[in-house]
C-alpha cells in the first residue's frame, strides 16, 4: 500500500511538470490558430456617390422648399432612381474616386495596390480613376511602389487624375506627375522635387565615456556614415553622391511624365501653393476635390473604392497617441 501511494504521488509530480511545460505551448497553438481563423480580412468597400449627393440635395431641399414642390421633387428622384436600376444598357465613363493619405512609409500603398486592381478588373475605355491624394512625402521605395501602382491604370489606356486638396510633396508629387491630369487646391502645397537624409553620430559622446564602438563590414561601401561611428571624408562624399543620384532619378521621372516642366527651374526641392504651382505648370488646374466629384456626377456615376484594412492590436493601442501628436503637431512639413 506504501509503495501504491508513493507511486501515485511521483505520477501526480510527473504530470504536473509535464503539464507545466506543455500547457503554454498547446494554449499558445490554440490562441495562434482561433487568431488566424477569426482575423477580419480586407474589405473591399464601393459607394456610389450620385446617391450621397442627390441625398444632401433632398434633404437641404426639405427644410428650404414648401411641402406641395419637395413631395413632387421627392417622386422625381425616386423614380429616377428606379429607372436607373431596372436600366440594362452597358455603364460608359464611370469615375472610380480612391483616397491615399500618405505617411513617411507609405504605408498606405498596401490598399491602394488592392483598389487600383479591384479597379482594373472592371475598368473600360472612357472610364476615370480620380486619386484624392495627400502626402508630404517619405521613402523612395516606398513612393516609387505608389507611383508604379498609378502608372498601371495609365498603361491600362485608363484616364488618371489626382487631385490634391492639401499637399502632394516630394514622394507625394512623384505619384502626382504619372497621372493625365494634376489639380490642386489654390492653397494646397506642391513640389518639393528633391532628396533629403540625415544621421545624427554619437561618435565623440561615446568616446567621452569611454566607449568603443566596432563596425565590421565587407565591401568599401557597406556603409558610408553610420551612427556610432566615426565618419569619414570618402564615407560623406560616397553618402552624398548617393543623394545625389536619387535626385537626378527623380528629375528624370518627373520630366519624362510632365516634359513640358522647365525641370532644372522646379526640381530645387521648394515647394510652392497651388496658384504658384499651376502658374510653374506642376498642376494643370486649380479646384478642390469636392469641385471636381460633384461635377462629374451630373453626367457620370461616381464610385468611391475603399480598401478598409483591420487595424492591429498595436495600431489601436497607438490611435489615440498618434491623433493627440496630429492635433498638437500637425502634419508633417514637406
Amino acid at each position: 500500500m506504501y509503495f501504491v501511494i508513493e507511486y501515485l504521488l511521483f505520477a501526480a509530480k510527473a504530470l504536473t511538470v509535464i503539464g507545466l511545460c506543455v500547457l503554454p505551448v498547446i494554449v499558445a497553438l490554440v490562441v495562434v490558430r482561433g487568431a488566424r481563423r477569426q482575423a477580419p480580412r480586407d474589405q473591399l468597400s464601393i459607394e456610389r456617390l450620385n446617391d450621397q449627393l442627390l441625398d444632401r440635395q433632398l434633404q437641404m431641399e426639405s427644410m428650404l422648399c414648401s411641402p406641395k414642390v419637395f413631395k413632387q421633387r421627392l417622386k422625381e428622384a425616386k423614380k429616377a432612381r428606379k429607372a436607373q436600376a431596372a436600366s440594362t444598357a452597358p455603364e460608359q465613363n464611370r469615375l472610380f474616386v480612391c483616397a491615399f493619405a500618405g505617411d513617411l512609409r507609405a504605408q498606405a500603398v498596401s490598399s491602394l495596390r488592392e483598389e487600383i486592381s479591384a479597379i482594373l478588373s472592371v475598368a473600360a475605355t472612357g472610364d476615370e480613376v480620380a486619386i484624392v491624394l495627400e502626402s508630404a512625402g517619405g521613402t523612395i521605395h516606398g513612393y516609387g511602389l505608389a507611383a508604379s501602382q498609378l502608372r498601371r491604370i495609365r498603361d491600362r489606356g485608363v484616364r488618371l487624375t489626382v487631385i490634391v486638396d492639401k499637399v502632394a510633396a516630394s514622394g507625394g508629387y512623384m505619384m502626382a506627375c504619372v497621372a493625365d491630369l494634376i489639380i490642386a487646391a489654390p492653397f494646397a502645397i506642391i513640389g518639393s522635387i528633391g532628396v533629403v537624409a540625415q544621421v545624427p553620430n554619437f561618435n565623440r559622446l561615446l568616446r567621452k565615456h569611454d566607449i568603443d564602438f566596432e563596425l565590421v563590414t565587407a565591401g568599401k561601401y557597406k556603409r558610408t556614415l553610420t551612427m556610432f561611428g566615426e565618419n569619414t571624408s570618402a564615407g560623406r562624399e560616397k553618402f552624398q553622391a548617393e543623394i545625389d543620384d536619387a535626385h537626378a532619378l527623380f528629375k528624370e521621372f518627373v520630366g519624362t511624365h510632365r516634359p513640358q516642366l522647365d525641370i532644372e527651374r522646379v526640381a530645387t526641392g521648394e515647394y510652392w501653393f497651388g496658384t504658384r504651382a499651376l502658374e510653374l505648370g506642376l498642376v494643370d488646374r486649380l479646384a478642390t476635390s469636392d469641385e471636381y466629384i460633384a461635377s462629374a456626377a451630373q453626367d457620370r456615376n461616381v464610385y468611391r473604392v475603399c480598401v478598409e484594412r483591420p487595424k492591429s492590436v498595436i495600431d489601436r493601442l497607438l490611435a489615440p497617441v498618434q491623433s493627440l501628436a496630429r492635433e498638437h503637431l500637425g502634419p508633417p512639413s514637406p
